[in-house]
């Protein structure tokens, strides 16, 4: 009889099956996390627009997510950053190195292939708003679009 009593002291569980089965959740919940809505900031209150969409990625995800508070502050992943010029230049290099891969021409200023979504809330100055778009401009950000919601 295979499953006597007499032989139980020498018995150790096949662990084998469940350590496999752990392995293949935590890598299922490692793929299906979303890192884009961690680059938003859910504390803005953004402007009410009735004819508000989704961003149109054209068939590339190389975004960019400006959050921008109501005291004109930037903000990205819970950071706020002071140097907002120097936070989208650095961005835009890193684009660049992205970009260089498929048009090794590609210098600083030429149009960059990422889109810029710019989340503001609703009281920020149109000012503000103004300068950080043809900051974005200037090192080669040529497509934006501003988030709204389409209502409260």
């Amino acid at each position: 009889m295979s499953g006597s009593l007499a032989h139980g002291s020498n018995a150790e569980p096949n662990l084998t099956p469940m350590l496999d089965m752990v392995f293949q959740l935590v890598t299922f919940f490692m793929l299906v996390i979303n890192f884009k809505a961690a680059a938003m900031d859910l504390n803005l209150h953004l402007p009410v627009v009735g004819s508000a969409a989704p961003v149109d990625t054209k068939g590339q995800q190389d975004l960019m997510i400006l959050n921008i508070d109501s005291g004109g502050h930037l903000n990205v992943y819970g950071d706020r950053k002071d140097d907002i010029d120097g936070y989208i230049k650095g961005e835009a290099m890193a684009s660049l190195v992205k970009a260089k891969m498929q048009n090794p021409d590609l210098k600083l200023g030429d149009d960059l292939p990422s889109i810029v979504v710019v989340r503001a809330d609703r009281a920020t100055p149109f000012k503000l708003l103004n300068r950080i778009i043809k900051s974005a401009q200037e090192v080669g950000y040529r497509n934006f679009s501003m988030k709204a919601m389409n209502k409260e």
